[in-house]
């Protein structure tokens, strides 16, 4: 479970799960990706170590909330058989920032649709289970400007990981760059307001 609204589960590192049926082999891949266009180079790399394969079908869901990004593909298999499937199992797991491909080599025998989706739902499901989960937060950056007395005032709102300093520079008073949980934000920003310091959110 996540701790925060600003919070959510994503991939702790790849992982991998099979399903033999009827001699088919389907073969699912989970892995971490923070956009889709490392979604897209992830496919992209499967598709190059399974050149020969039959189909690779894929689901990813990048984001959360109002920025969630979600795709599915049958990759050719009938309609509903394949990427719904390996999507359902992406949400079961609850896991965001996640791409899955599910290969399938083919086998001679015909599986029929509930077949299908059972294969690919289940490959894809022990993907995800092997790839484990970590929780992380949605941040925002903040500026800070103190006086050089004032300083020690934002340093005492850092609580690493929830609100971390990125950066300092003089110009030529202190100039701190502060990343911080969205859900935290607006407290950091009345502290520091109180504290007579400005600040503003990058």
């Amino acid at each position: 479970m996540t701790d925060g609204a600003d919070a959510r589960l994503v991939p702790a590192r790849e992982g991998r799960g099979e399903v033999r049926e009827k001699a088919s082999r389907f073969f699912g891949i989970a892995a971490p990706a923070a956009s889709t266009a490392e979604a897209e180079g992830i496919l992209a790399r499967i598709r190059r170590e399974h050149h020969d394969a039959t189909h690779v079908a894929f689901a990813w869901k990048i984001g959360s909330g109002d920025r969630t990004s979600a795709r599915a593909s049958d990759a050719g298999e009938p309609g509903g058989t394949a990427g719904r499937p390996i999507a359902g199992a992406i949400e079961s797991a609850g896991l965001s920032d996640v791409v899955v491909a599910v290969v399938r080599y083919y086998g001679g025998t015909r599986l029929g649709t509930g077949g299908l989706v059972r294969c690919y739902r289940e490959a894809a499901s022990l993907a995800l289970a092997a790839c484990g989960s970590r929780t992380v937060y949605e941040t925002i950056r903040l500026e800070a400007r103190p006086t050089h007395a004032g300083s020690g005032a934002v340093r005492r709102l850092l609580r690493p990981p929830e609100v971390r300093l990125l950066s300092e520079r003089f110009d030529p008073e202190p100039v701190l760059e502060l990343e911080v949980r969205r859900t935290l934000a607006d407290g950091i920003i009345d502290a520091l307001t109180e504290a007579r310091i400005a600040v503003r959110r990058l």
